[in-house]
């Protein structure tokens, strides 16, 4: 069953449903997470520790213990360099900022933090790790950003970046995670703090412009003069996120012609209107959390939005409203590879394997490889760092791609270049990205393409990690024979997390959620909307017999 729409969806959230921030800031620093709990332990992700000072997911002992045990992965790892450290407008994330502040400067860590106390995206980040460590091969650096990503104003995000400044793999994580659990079950004893105003003074403490030298670096990814010269005029929404003090000195150095339609910040972020579910959430891949931006489709030529670390996307066209974040990949690697004439002639295309099959279908015909991988950004890293993939994308609204001479840019996700791009394709192209996606289906087939969540147990969700063709036991898929089905990614050969099942014209894959008691169906046709429904209802019928065969 897909997940119903709440009638508040797309709605402006009604005041008295808006967090209290001081009592969540309280619940920071009175709540004492039970390490036995755990919901309560420290557990990284996909994009590091997320949860709420409310249910005591994220507290001040957290991030003491998380800090620490950064500080000591990075002296095991023999990184020496600078730490940079950035944060996004949620409501914790400067309380966090304090208490990582005073384990740093205790540990002698040399903390790069931002000149004016401002926010700093995540793309920033790694692109300062990048260019710091461009020709090094000592005094390395890393990075730290305060961030639960576009989740809900009462969250608290912690994510590490290592010296390659993509998404930290397993290998780091578990380390972090396991050592913080660890301290958070002693008490804390093995934590080293001092209090928060010698830190900010300390000498291993520096402020940074950070904002400078990532604008400058702008047109070496993106062609600046194109969308100047063409005079597109562009909507941004920054969904009071970190790239809000970002966009003006972009618009002012490159003189292009864009609106920035709201730069409020408030914790609180009053200014949203509701997510699918009813609750503010800055997606910017959501119709419901971007009403405000859709509304205003007609007042530009194209307008894009940023999540509120700015890692992710989301493209507003007149032709077509908000795009399918599927849509708008398969659009930007057409574009791209076409007019990048510096990029390798082997260059590849990430794309994970919920990504739509649109994305192979562009691949065929301009020519290039896909490199097909676990959902997860950090599989593309070591790919963007050498160059031997020119762009990587997923179909969450994040991506990212090379400098116009065919270097890295950034290895973690970057939705203030994506939004860009769009600019610059409508641009070059006298035509926004709706239009050429339309131009695309036109030629290669329209996709139908959906993810709904079904319900399953914990146990239920356990059967995914010993899944195979033989358990499925399917032969045929709305009609068609399979040609695959996988449990590991045809790119790395690593586990996907559960199976995704493809025949010539549709696919379904299916992975269970790691925080709720459902897994995720993703699935695709080729055919029609009916034929989208038949894969979807065959593949809960599969799974649901693997499930009563337990």
């Amino acid at each position: 069953m897909a997940a119903k729409v709440s009638p508040l969806a797309g709605k402006t959230v009604d005041p008295n449903n808006l967090v209290n921030v001081p009592r969540l800031v309280t619940a920071y620093f009175a709540g004492k997470p039970d390490p036995k709990v755990a919901s309560e332990r420290v557990a990284f992700g996909t994009s590091g520790h997320r949860g709420s000072a409310f249910n005591n997911a994220f507290n001040e002992n957290h991030i003491l213990a998380v800090s620490q045990a950064v500080c000591d992965h990075r002296a095991g790892a023999g990184i020496t360099g600078p730490l940079f450290v950035g944060i996004d407008t949620h409501a914790l994330a400067e309380p966090a900022l304090v208490s990582a502040l005073e384990v740093f400067a205790a540990n002698g860590v040399d903390v790069v933090i931002d000149e004016r106390g401002g926010y700093t995206p995540t793309p920033v980040i790694s692109h300062a790790i990048l260019t710091h460590n461009r020709g090094r091969t000592s005094g390395l650096s890393d990075g730290v950003v305060v961030t639960p990503s576009h989740n809900p104003p009462e969250d608290g995000g912690f994510k590490y970046n290592p010296p390659n400044g993509g998404p930290a793999d397993t290998d780091a994580t578990s380390v972090i995670e396991r050592a913080a659990n660890a301290l958070l079950a002693d008490g804390l004893k093995g934590v080293k703090r001092i209090p928060y105003d010698r830190a900010r003074k300390a000498d291993n403490v520096h402020r940074r412009d950070y904002v400078t030298p990532y604008v400058a670096d702008l047109a070496n990814v993106v062609d600046m003069d194109a969308i100047r010269s063409a005079g597109v005029k562009l909507g941004i929404d920054p969904l009071g996120g970190a790239a809000v003090h970002y966009w003006h000195p972009i618009i002012e150095r490159y003189k292009i012609d864009a609106k920035v339609v709201s730069d409020v910040v408030d914790p609180t972020f009053r200014f949203m209107t509701a997510d699918w579910d009813g609750k503010v959430r800055m997606d910017c891949s959501s119709p419901y959390a971007m009403a405000r931006l859709i509304g205003m489709r007609d007042d530009f030529d194209v307008a894009f939005a940023n999540d509120t670390d700015a890692d992710r996307h989301g493209i507003v066209t007149r032709s077509s409203g908000l795009m399918n974040p599927n849509h708008y990949l398969a659009v930007a690697i057409a574009y791209l590879f076409a007019n990048r004439p510096e990029w390798s002639a082997s260059a590849a295309i990430g794309k994970t394997a919920v990504s739509s099959a649109m994305i192979d279908r562009v691949a065929a015909k301009i020519g290039r490889r896909v490199v097909e991988t676990p959902v997860g950004f950090k599989w593309f890293v070591d790919g963007l760092i050498g160059g031997s993939f020119g762009f990587a994308g997923e179909e969450s609204a994040g991506a990212s791609f090379l400098r116009r001479d065919g270097t890295v840019w950034t290895t973690d996700k970057d939705g203030v270049i994506l939004g860009l791009l769009a600019a610059e394709i409508t641009a070059r192209s006298k035509a926004d990205p709706g239009e050429i996606y339309q131009r695309l289906t036109r030629e290669l087939g329209a996709p139908f393409y959906e993810r709904i969540d079904a319900p399953a147990s914990p146990a239920q969700k356990a059967l995914f990690k010993t899944l195979t063709a033989e358990k499925l036991g399917i032969k045929e898929l709305a009609g068609e024979p399979i040609n695959a089905t996988l449990t590991n990614a045809p790119g790395n050969g690593q586990p996907i997390g559960g199976v995704k099942v493809t025949t010539a014209n549709g696919w379904f894959a299916a992975r269970p959620s790691g925080t709720e008691d459902v897994y995720k169906i993703y699935a695709e046709s080729f055919v029609s909307a009916e034929h989208l429904k038949r894969i979807q209802q065959e593949a809960q019928a599969a799974l649901g017999a693997v499930f009563a065969a337990g």
